[in-house]
């Protein structure tokens, strides 16, 4: 298993002068290889740009603007708190500090379909918070065959995490599930990349507050209404 902590431990960690393409061209091959990838998004997005959005989610959070977060989709949706008990805001890109994170994604996704040909039309975000306590039980972010998620982001906001506080993402083998093949602690700045339909994956309690970004590449044109995830 790989405990995946420190950013010198990911293969995007490559420093402010490896060129855009070559940055994409390791994300591509890491994530065609094994079907996930850690990276270290520090540099690229910014320390100022991570403050930011820190502080959209304490501010949505402080105003009890986070709905409880649900599984499924249309009649399926139910909000189990056996599987997750986070809360969520959806990302609609009219800040500053979401307009400029919305690039950064939109990038990622025009490299991914260039190397990997994956069709991939567009994306969707939301902040989601979890509390002393929370987690969220192993799960795909998508059925397979359903052409919608493809490639799955989590970005993470929080800082002077420790080992202790919990929280970290469990990723499991898709070719032997029952294997936890790596985990990554909710560190500022890092980030998880998998493909959505092959990757199961869990969040393992947090012992304090923490926020993250999910986000997901999909295939489908028309938004589908923002209701779970």
């Amino acid at each position: 298993m790989t405990i995946v902590s420190l950013a010198k431990a990911d293969l995007a960690a490559t420093g402010p002068d490896t060129s855009d393409q070559q940055w994409l061209d390791h994300v591509a091959d890491d994530l065609s290889e094994r079907g996930w990838l850690s990276l270290d998004l520090s540099s690229r997005l910014g320390e100022e740009l991570l403050a930011s959005l820190r502080r959209e989610v304490d501010i949505l959070e402080k105003t009890a603007a986070l709905e409880r977060a649900g599984v499924g989709r249309g009649t399926g949706f139910t909000r189990d708190r056996s599987v997750r008990r986070d809360r969520i805001a959806w990302m609609n890109g009219e800040t500053p500090e979401q307009q400029q994170l919305f690039s950064a994604l939109e990038e990622i996704r025009v490299g991914l379909n260039r190397r990997l040909y994956l069709g991939l039309q567009r994306f969707e975000a939301h902040y989601a918070s979890y509390q002393p306590g929370d987690f969220y039980r192993r799960h795909l972010d998508s059925f397979r065959g359903r052409a919608s998620r493809v490639v799955s982001l989590v970005l993470y906001l929080n800082e002077g995490w420790r080992p202790g506080d919990g929280g970290e993402l469990q990723v499991f083998n898709r070719e032997s599930p029952d294997e936890v093949c790596g985990r990554v602690a909710p560190e500022s700045g890092r980030a998880v990349l998998f493909l959505s339909e092959e990757v199961p994956h869990e969040v393992l309690p947090a012992q304090r507050t923490r926020h993250s970004i999910a986000c997901w590449f999909r295939q489908d044109v028309v938004p589908v209404p923002l209701t779970g995830v």
